[in-house]
């Protein structure tokens, strides 16, 4: 008896381990890390609003709470966006969908 082919991969972003120190996210056939040093908007969150994010579109995830967008590419080169603040451990306000700018 021969089991079944395995079907097409459907999940394409998936948070797959959180630590102490931050977490990992699977985008496609990259796994990329998100430390809490560098994104800490993220440490405080409870880990189900952690493994709850979405492709909001190209290259750009969502996560509904504690409501963050991010671009991929933030993660993948961080100190390419100087985004943390000295005074506030919040991120910035939501990006508008259609307009790509903070609200």
């Amino acid at each position: 008896m021969r089991s079944a082919r395995r079907g097409r991969r459907t999940s394409v972003l998936e948070v797959t381990n959180v630590s102490r120190h931050g977490f990992w996210i699977l985008i496609g056939a990259r796994e990329l890390f998100l430390p809490f040093a560098k994104f800490p908007w993220f440490e405080d969150a409870p880990v189900s609003q952690i493994l709850d994010v979405e492709m909001a579109g190209p290259g750009h995830l969502y996560w509904p709470r504690p409501d963050i967008d991010l671009a991929v590419e933030s993660i993948e080169k961080p100190e390419q966006f100087p985004f943390v603040s000295r005074g506030s451990r919040r991120a910035p306000g939501p990006m508008s969908r259609k307009s790509g700018r903070h609200a």
